[in-house]
């Protein structure tokens, strides 16, 4: 006897087994798309998490290059040196002076928790007036 799908299996009463299966063309796709789905939001998770991070340090960087611009102005390099080390720690420091401004420049590489190296520098500009006035 001959069963299609769709019809009764004469007295058994239940469909062909057949026609209850997906094709066998469907199947592993959604492993094959999720292997290659996840990937990619991984590489969406680590740079977003990368964007932040050098967010964070530059606004530290920022900070950290005004305090020093302010007691390198007033004459106190050494402790600016500490409070970069200690605030930024790692960080480039760079100093100009002119006649009537004092820039510190801080630059450091951006450091991204569970990677070793991005290759990546951020770095933060301030100006204070020379003698702390």
């Amino acid at each position: 006897m001959s069963v299609r799908c769709g019809q009764d299996g004469g007295s058994h009463g239940h469909r062909c087994d057949r026609c209850s299966r997906a094709p066998l063309d469907d199947r592993g796709s959604v492993a094959a798309e999720f292997a290659v789905t996840l990937p990619a939001a991984l590489l969406v998770i680590v740079v977003g998490v990368a964007a932040l991070a050098a967010g964070s340090q530059t606004v530290r960087l920022q900070g950290a290059a005004a305090d020093a611009a302010r007691l390198i102005a007033r004459g106190e390099p050494e402790p600016a040196d500490a409070l970069v080390g200690r605030l930024a720690g790692g960080a480039d420091l760079q100093i100009d002076e002119g006649d009537r401004l004092v820039c510190v420049t801080l630059t450091s590489p951006v450091a991204v928790p569970g990677l070793a190296a991005t290759g990546l520098d951020v770095s933060a500009r301030a100006c204070a007036a020379a003698g702390g006035r």
